[in-house]
């Protein structure tokens, strides 16, 4: 039985919980980016200005950023059947969304982040990043297939189909309301073809846009970890780590990584007396998995978990390449001793069902 620990658990219900369309635009390239501007009046009336399947994506982005609106959703995965109450805000520059389970475990999520030059520092992180720099970046890995016009929760929908160019990662399917272009339904796709998760909105209350202009990007930078991923799919890229982070401590670090619409966390921490370590492997956790692996560094027992919404073997794979340097960059002897130290791992265990917590 997996039994995962706090943090750990904590980053598979923020995945499980993220809204639609809004945590398609958490991720950022590393690459420089000025911030993009958008002004969202301007969505009014422009639902078939467009339809060309990059543009489309691209005002769902903003829209998801621009509508204050409640929302009903049910979440249909391996579990079963969750309803969620949906919230989303902007005032005064300042964006902020909820999401809480209806039934079952009660779980509540709430993040919130600057829209707005003038108030960024006052939080000291952005709600999102440029959509702009996202559209882009996603295009580059994923086909966007032209879209139809279907009906979801009573209202006319653009469906939008997000297939990957490999397989090492999963494809989407989406719904946009053809009157806000917000995510009104969205679909994981494994790489057999096979729905893994369905997300949407049963219920849409009084979608109504900010009457202002907002500013997204480019976030802040990522932060120095000597653990670092040496392996990724192509287009991953390192993310700052929200401040809310489960693995903020002084005992673990947390890495994130991002293609745009698929995130992957990487902890490492200390293995002490006081807390059980998990088996070495793969483990299910829900529609994710969970790839770990036991080392040794400078003679202490370490535990490093990659965990995420991607195909075992790919997550299996990142966790073999983790390695630690004394800095960034550095390519001394030194820092490369270390790496082949921590490579002296017992990698052996049995993959596992996530049976409980």
């Amino acid at each position: 039985m997996f039994r995962c620990h706090p943090w750990a658990c904590r980053v598979a219900v923020l995945s499980l919980l993220a809204l639609p369309g809004a945590a398609l635009a958490q991720s950022s390239s590393e690459q420089p980016a000025a911030p993009e501007t958008f002004d969202c009046r301007d969505l009014a009336g422009s639902a078939d200005d467009d339809v060309a399947p990059e543009a489309l994506f691209l005002r769902s982005l903003w829209a998801s950023h621009c509508y204050n609106f409640s929302a009903r959703a049910v979440r249909i995965s391996f579990d079963g059947v969750r309803t969620v109450a949906l919230t989303h805000r902007v005032e005064q520059g300042i964006e902020t969304e909820s999401a809480k389970f209806l039934d079952g475990p009660p779980v509540s999520i709430e993040k919130r982040g600057s829209v707005d030059k003038a108030v960024n520092g006052s939080l000291g992180f952005t709600a999102g990043v440029a959509p702009g720099v996202l559209t882009r970046q996603i295009a580059q890995h994923y086909e966007l297939q032209p879209v139809e016009l279907e009906r979801i929760a009573g209202r006319p929908a653009w469906r939008l189909d997000i297939e990957p160019q490999d397989g090492l990662r999963y494809g989407y399917r989406l719904w946009l309301d053809r009157e806000t272009l917000l995510p009104l339904k969205r679909e994981m796709i494994g790489v057999d073809g096979q729905i893994l998760e369905t997300f949407q909105i049963t219920d849409l209350q009084d979608p109504t846009p900010y009457t202002d202009t907002l500013s997204l990007g480019p976030g802040q930078p990522p932060g120095n970890s000597p653990w670092q991923a040496q392996w990724l799919p192509a287009g991953f890229t390192r993310q700052p780590v929200p401040p809310d982070s489960p693995g903020r401590s002084a005992r673990v670090e947390h890495q994130l990584y991002s293609d745009g619409l698929t995130s992957i966390s990487l902890f490492v921490e200390p293995i002490t007396t006081d807390r059980r370590a998990l088996l070495p492997g793969l483990h299910r956790l829900g529609i994710s998995y969970a790839a770990v692996r036991h080392v040794n560094h400078e003679g202490r027992p370490m535990q490093i978990l990659v965990l995420g919404e991607a195909p075992a073997e790919v997550l299996a794979r990142i966790a073999t390449r983790v390695t630690w340097r004394a800095s960034e960059g550095d390519d001394s002897p030194d820092a490369e001793s270390a790496s082949e130290a921590v490579g002296s791992q017992s990698d052996s265990g049995s993959t596992e069902s996530a049976g409980g917590s």
